[in-house]
């Protein structure tokens, strides 16, 4: 008893101190993971703000390859062109889908060509033909991740634009079957309801595209500091430094590079490590790409 007596008064202490030290590092903790933890991220898209909107690039952001060069796949389809026109210019849409950048000679000769295609033809009659082409060729390369993004600012009531330098009737059919809100492209001109094979201004494309977004924003009364832009080009810098919310999605070797420095957002939904290199979905084979590669180029015929 006397071994116990002397233990016990010992033992108790113990385990006061024992609870005294727990309760300490327990309120070091909790003081602790406060003071270091990251504040969460305010909604995003802000529901029912109405002073916001989304801007999307097309080619390589929202759909896999140039939107131009598919069109040209269903206008070939449709003998606007001949077959010997394809071989010249297939490396075109090759490289733009092997390199997942623009090259501005290439897309310059691309839209050279196809004004040259669609001349005399009525507007009528290629908004109708890319209906067509649509269910074709594109609705199916359409990047759901991308997709899934437009349509939250859809959700929260905001309205969303393509930005392209694709033509504008085009841009406006693929904004309509996404269910976006509309589409700002390149303007070709027409007389009559007839394309002269001339464009109205230049190409939609690079700084062209923030002003376009800028004359867009100024109409809607919209607050771009609270607006969004998305895009895998570092052409579109220009754009996605416009607004306060800047997304570099898919990005290329440069874009990605800055979007790290000013601390943007990345998205990339390519799959694979080839993928995020090259800017291609890792299951699409050599053959895949070659192939259709060398029919979506086809519009690029140049004027004789």
């Amino acid at each position: 008893m006397a071994a116990l007596g002397w233990l016990t008064p010992r033992r108790r202490s113990a385990t006061a101190r024992s609870v005294l030290a727990g309760e300490a590092s327990a309120e070091a903790a909790r003081k602790s993971s406060q003071e270091t933890a990251t504040p969460e991220e305010p909604q995003f898209p802000v529901i029912g703000d109405d002073k916001a909107a989304a801007f999307f690039d097309l080619d390589n952001t929202v759909m896999q390859g140039a939107a131009l060069f598919h069109f040209g796949r269903g206008l070939y389809k449709r003998k606007f062109f001949e077959t010997r026109d394809l071989a010249r210019f297939a490396w075109q849409q090759a490289w733009f889908r092997l390199a997942g950048v623009e090259d501005p000679e290439h897309m310059q000769d691309a839209r050279d060509s196809a004004l040259s295609i669609v001349k005399g033809h009525r507007v009528a009659e290629l908004e109708s033909i890319g209906e067509e082409i649509y269910d074709e060729y594109m609705a199916d390369r359409i990047w759901p991740g991308t997709r899934a993004l437009a349509q939250a600012h859809l959700d929260a009531g905001q309205k969303v634009w393509l930005v392209t330098a694709a033509p504008v009737e085009i841009a406006q059919v693929i904004a309509r079957r996404l269910g976006l809100t509309g589409a700002l492209g390149t303007v070709a001109e027409s007389v009559g309801g007839v394309y002269t094979g001339r464009l109205v201004g230049e190409p939609l494309h690079g700084p062209a595209k923030a002003e376009a977004v800028r004359a867009l924003a100024a109409a809607e009364g919209l607050d771009l500091s609270r607006c969004a832009a998305y895009s895998d080009s570092h052409n579109d810098i220009p754009m996605l430094s416009l607004v306060g919310h800047p997304y570099a999605v898919n990005p290329d070797a440069k874009l990605r590079r800055h979007a790290r420095e000013q601390d943007w957002r990345l998205r990339d939904y390519r799959t694979g490590r080839k993928a995020a290199k090259v800017g291609i979905p890792a299951a699409a084979g050599v053959g895949a790409v070659a192939g259709g590669t060398a029919a979506a180029i086809a519009l690029s015929r140049r004027r004789r």
